[in-house]
């Protein structure tokens, strides 16, 4: 009797399951999630903090010498290092002063020493480098400064060794090369634009000669010509000491686009430069045209015409009369470089010149340099275009110091202004152009990477 009641009742139950079955099943998983939930709740997460017991523990902590590091922390010693530029007022003491070093022994031997003193005192414009320790006494001095030489400087090193004595000594490093990549826009002149570029005096010839046979720089430009140039700059121990060459430039005057780029081809270059062993070179177009010039515009790097080809009244005279070159006003002592090739056809004293050079080029041109304070070449040697041959002086018959110039076609004078236009095209060797079209494909990415710097500016 009890198997029947006990079907009768959960028959109904298992009837209501099959009938609903995800409806129980449900409610059957909230019961337990709430009953869970609540659990959770209820139950706590750790002991009661106050319940537990407390225990001191005492240990003894031994302390760690200190003698020792107190005795080395009181031998240490730290070194300074300090930059400075020489003035042309300079004397041991104020040199010394300027970079903070009080060292009366290191005084007296910069005063005392023919090489240091020679080098330092009284010479502006020299990067001076000390070592010093921390109570200022000298233990290093290094002084660099560029030459002639475009592959190298020369370096004073000055030296403490036991006690009070140092020792000097001159030596040459080569300099560390860098590229640098400048634009600009031309206002009222080259130089000017270049200024605003920051752009160096020394590049800013160098594009004026490039471009000289196609663009008067003195006449022609217009306001929103602009430029691209890549250069290079000669570090001496990480500082910048002068630049080199211009490696690529883009001039775009009035609306004409005019490109050039260096490039040194071994087989129409002819000798290499002993000192560096490097090949000469010369400027071409990106699509192999040569740049290079029988002339250079001007005799002088940095130069500014005084007086031109034409009638003037003669200072020393007191007559008008033709001038038959032209004077580049600069200072004593400024380098003057022949304009081409040639054959030094005179050196030495010639009446109102003063101290003179005579160079003979072919085609029966010859060029004049006057009032040298210095002559640097002799009678018959052959001089290399851009190849120093004297100082800007104020010998013979001159009121101040400055470069008179002329030039010269079968013994008649000739405006030295248009010697430039005159042109003497290398043509690129065969064998060449392919290294020479793989170089200007680089130098196109280099100029257009050169026109942002300007572009970013106006942004």
């Amino acid at each position: 009797m009890r198997l029947p009641i006990f079907s009768r009742l959960v028959a109904p139950i298992l009837q209501t399951l099959r009938q609903h079955p995800k409806r129980i099943t449900g409610s059957l998983a909230v019961l337990l999630l709430g009953t869970g939930v609540t659990a959770f709740g209820v139950a706590p997460l750790a002991p009661d903090a106050a319940l537990l017991p407390v225990r001191q523990v005492l240990e003894a902590v031994q302390t760690l010498p200190t003698a020792d590091q107190g005795d080395a922390l009181s031998d240490f010693r730290f070194k300074l290092f300090r930059t400075e530029s020489t003035r042309g007022t300079d004397t041991a003491d104020t040199l010394l002063q300027r970079l903070n070093i009080h060292d009366t022994a290191a005084a007296a031997f910069l005063r005392n020493d023919t090489q240091a003193r020679m080098s330092l005192l009284g010479r502006a414009g020299k990067n001076v480098t000390v070592e010093a320790t921390d109570d200022n006494q000298l233990l290093k001095l290094s002084a660099r400064w560029s030459t002639d030489d475009e592959f190298k400087f020369t370096r004073l090193v000055v030296e403490r060794g036991e006690g009070n004595t140092f020792t000097s000594r001159l030596e040459t490093a080569p300099y560390t090369r860098s590229t640098q990549l400048a634009s600009g826009m031309v206002r009222t002149s080259l130089f000017a634009a270049t200024d605003d570029a920051g752009v160096p005096d020394a590049v800013a010839v160098q594009i004026a000669e490039i471009f000289s046979g196609d663009i008067d720089f003195h006449r022609a430009l217009r306001k929103g010509d602009r430029f691209n140039v890549v250069y290079e700059t000669l570090e001496a121990d990480g500082e910048a000491l002068r630049t080199g060459k211009v490696l690529s430039a883009e001039f775009v005057n009035n609306g004409k686009t005019l490109q050039a780029m260096w490039f040194s081809d071994p087989a129409t270059s002819g000798a290499t430069t002993a000192s560096a062993g490097a090949v000469k070179g010369g400027y071409y177009t990106l699509d192999g045209q040569s740049l290079r010039r029988a002339y250079l515009a001007s005799p002088m790097e940095f130069s500014r015409v005084s007086s031109g080809f034409k009638m003037r009244f003669h200072p020393i005279l007191q007559t008008w009369r033709a001038h038959l070159g032209v004077d580049y006003a600069a200072p004593t002592g400024t380098a003057v470089r022949s304009v081409g090739d040639g054959v030094v056809e005179f050196a030495g004293v010639q009446g109102g010149y003063g101290n003179v050079v005579i160079v003979k080029h072919r085609n029966n041109h010859t060029t004049l340099y006057a009032h040298l304070s210095r002559i640097n070449v002799q009678k018959g040697q052959s001089v290399s275009q851009g190849q120093h041959v004297g100082a800007v002086g104020s010998t013979g018959w001159s009121t101040g110091p400055h470069l008179h110039f002329e030039f010269r076609v079968n013994g008649q004078h000739e405006d030295p202004m248009n010697i430039a236009k005159l042109n003497d095209t290398v043509p690129l060797s065969a064998a060449m152009q392919p290294a020479f079209r793989q170089l200007a494909g680089n130098v196109r990415q280099q100029l257009q990477a050169a026109a942002s710097i300007v572009q970013t500016r106006v942004e």
